[in-house]
Parts: C-alpha cells; sequence; structure tokens
C-alpha cells in the first residue's frame, strides 16, 4: 500500500492564528470617523474574510470616496501594525509542530500578499508557511472556493489531502465549496451558532488543539 503524503494545513490569518480583530475593527473606525454612514461593527464582523476594497464598495461613494476611506484605513494600520499584531496563544507553536511533521502549509486570506507576509513576519510564522493566497491572488475571493484551490495547487495537494481552517462563515462556506474538509475556529470574530450553521467538519475551542487534529484526520485516512 503506497505511502499517504501529509495533510495539507490550510489556515486563514486574521482571527484564527493573529488576534488582531479588535484592531481591524479600530481601523474601520478611523477610516470612517465623522461619516454618517458606516458599518456596524455586526455587518463588518459577518463578513471578515472579504477583500478590503471590496467590502468598503457598500458603505463609499463611488471610486474617489473609496480611495479616500481605503487610504485612511491602511494608514491606520500601517501606524499600528507591528503593536497591534500579534499571534494568539499558541498559534506560532500549532503551525510550528505542524511544519515539523511534515505538513505543508499555506495561508488563505482576504489580506493583500504584501500585507499578509508582514503579518506573518511580525509574529514569526513567516519560515513555517509554504505559499500565501491573499486578496490579490486570484479573482474570486471567500466565500468562492478559487482561493482554497489555489492553494491546494500551490502546496501540490487535492482536496481530499488537506484542511483548512477558518474563524469566519466565509472560510467554511470556501473550504466546503472546494471539497476540502473544514475546521471552524471558535476564537474568532464569528458567533458559534453561525459557524455551525455553515456546515464545518469540526469545531475547535483552541488554536492548541489543531495539531491533534490533524494527526486524528491523518490516522483515519490511513485506515
Amino acid at each position: 500500500m503506497p505511502t499517504l503524503r501529509p495533510m495539507a494545513v490550510l489556515l486563514d490569518l486574521d482571527g484564527t492564528l493573529l488576534d488582531t480583530v479588535q484592531f481591524i475593527l479600530d481601523s474601520v473606525s478611523y477610516a470612517f470617523a465623522g461619516r454618517t454612514r458606516r458599518p456596524t461593527e455586526a455587518e463588518w464582523l459577518a463578513h471578515i474574510g472579504t477583500p478590503l476594497r471590496v467590502l468598503l464598495t457598500h458603505y463609499t461613494d463611488g471610486p474617489e470616496d473609496l480611495e479616500q476611506v481605503t487610504t485612511r484605513y491602511r494608514a491606520y494600520q500601517r501606524e499600528h501594525h507591528d503593536l497591534r499584531t500579534r499571534p494568539y496563544a499558541g498559534a506560532v507553536e500549532a503551525v510550528r509542530a505542524l511544519k515539523e511533521r511534515g505538513h505543508p502549509v499555506a495561508i488563505v486570506t482576504g489580506k493583500g500578499r504584501e500585507s499578509a507576509g508582514r503579518a506573518l513576519a511580525c509574529v514569526g510564522l513567516t519560515p513555517f508557511v509554504d505559499a500565501i493566497i491573499g486578496a490579490d491572488s486570484c479573482p474570486g475571493h471567500k466565500p468562492d472556493p478559487e482561493p482554497v484551490l489555489l492553494a491546494l495547487e500551490r502546496v501540490g495537494r487535492a482536496p481530499e489531502e488537506a484542511v483548512f481552517m477558518g474563524d469566519s462563515v466565509l472560510d467554511v462556506l470556501s473550504g466546503n465549496a472546494a471539497g476540502v474538509p473544514t475546521v471552524a475556529a471558535l476564537w474568532g470574530a464569528s458567533e458559534r451558532e453561525a459557524l455551525e450553521q455553515a456546515g464545518p467538519g469540526f469545531l475547535l475551542e483552541d488554536v492548541s488543539e489543531l495539531p491533534e487534529l490533524v494527526e486524528r484526520l491523518e490516522r483515519t485516512r490511513a485506515g
């Protein structure tokens, strides 16, 4: 019987590995300061994972206004990035453990690749990541399966040879649409009930539980 290849582990970034949900909300608040038309926190959280400009389009009036709000958001992010970007407890250790066991690791995020790369470097995750699929990597974005499928292509795995973990409904829907087993991260932006309704294969209470789950899935695959 041929030896099975180690499963690929695909991961969302904000709210999954990085404890940045409040930082994102503060960036939105700064970007929309003084404006009557603005998203509520609940509205923004419901669509976290959507590329920034796509989401801002719904709350701005045309290209010039979109550019102004985007610029304000990114200025706040740049100024406070390194101080406000931190991993969840156990996240770096979990990803390191997976990589040391031979699992390809890819990030699938609504951030741009440059921004995602900066965040990974800031928290010490860069050495353990094989590919970054960002908002600028392909035309489709979560909940479309395209970013997940592109991540699989980059790490050389089929959908059944991978698992995708994220904290948003969009993550679960994207992974499910790509045919990849999905894991809902319960410590991030979305409520448990909303995540359960999206239909993940697994629920995790803590990021440190991920290596054990992947090991269990590996044993199941091996029969």
